[in-house]
């Protein structure tokens, strides 16, 4: 299974060469190709593969703003999504529950709810090809059944939106925003997942630039045992 990081940047008015466009992950195994997200800043591009799906975490427009104008295939989410994305009437929709795997072509998916809005309730998705997984959320606080949805992986692509400050706020009795960084390579420790990829990257990051930013993430590695990278636009990674 390959991962190219299409975009890596958040819902922030700055970018750079490494973190232009939206955050988006494409995935393929055996020339078989699934998109997950696809934001605003994709709305104007064409598609220059044929994905067979696109996946979608949740509903706010850095994730799905791109759909606006259709897609050249079906669009899976949960209800949660859909009641977002029906309203396009271009789209071929597919509703997908919840903690039940599915696949496309030989790629399993199971989302898995994670709290990070109330308006646009999203997912985290475990990806799986024969034994290897991956599990990929780029916006969330916490994960509602972190040890199942986390079993057996071996990559963590999470939120790369709160280095040193929390993003996390109280609406009525709901928390919302993005969990540090660092609270998520305590979950990677703590599941004996060895190696985290940041995604999604916030106006920390990109302000940063990103030699400091990851050094600091080399800090967080040596701390909790865990191998943790920056995503940029463009990067592959092979996952066996």
């Amino acid at each position: 299974m390959k991962l190219t990081f299409l975009g890596t940047r958040g819902e922030i008015k700055n970018r750079t060469d490494q973190h232009k466009r939206h955050t988006s992950l494409l995935v393929s195994y055996k020339n078989k190709k699934v998109i997950i997200d696809r934001g605003t800043d994709w709305l104007n591009e064409s598609y220059s593969f044929k994905p067979r799906a696109i996946l979608v975490t949740h509903s706010h427009p850095d994730h799905i703003g791109g759909l606006i104008k259709g897609a050249p295939c079906k669009v899976y989410g949960t209800r949660e999504s859909l009641k977002i994305l029906k309203k396009i009437n271009t789209l071929d929709v597919v509703e997908i529950k919840e903690e039940k795997p599915f696949f496309i072509n030989e790629i399993s998916f199971t989302a898995y709810p994670v709290e990070h809005s109330v308006i646009a309730p999203a997912v985290g998705y475990k990806i799986t090809v024969k034994n290897a997984s991956v599990f990929y959320c780029p916006d969330l606080i916490y994960i509602y059944n972190r040890k199942e949805a986390l079993k057996n992986v071996k990559i963590y692509i999470g939120d790369g939106a709160a280095i040193s400050k929390s993003f996390i706020r109280r609406r009525g009795n709901k928390l919302i925003g993005h969990a540090k960084v660092q609270q998520q390579i305590s979950w990677c420790e703590k599941e004996s997942i060895p190696r985290a990829i940041v995604t999604h990257c916030g106006s920390e990051i990109v302000k940063e630039g990103d030699e400091k930013i990851e050094e600091k993430f080399s800090e967080l590695g040596r701390k909790y045992g865990v191998n943790v990278q920056l995503a940029y636009d463009g990067m592959r990674v092979l996952v066996r």
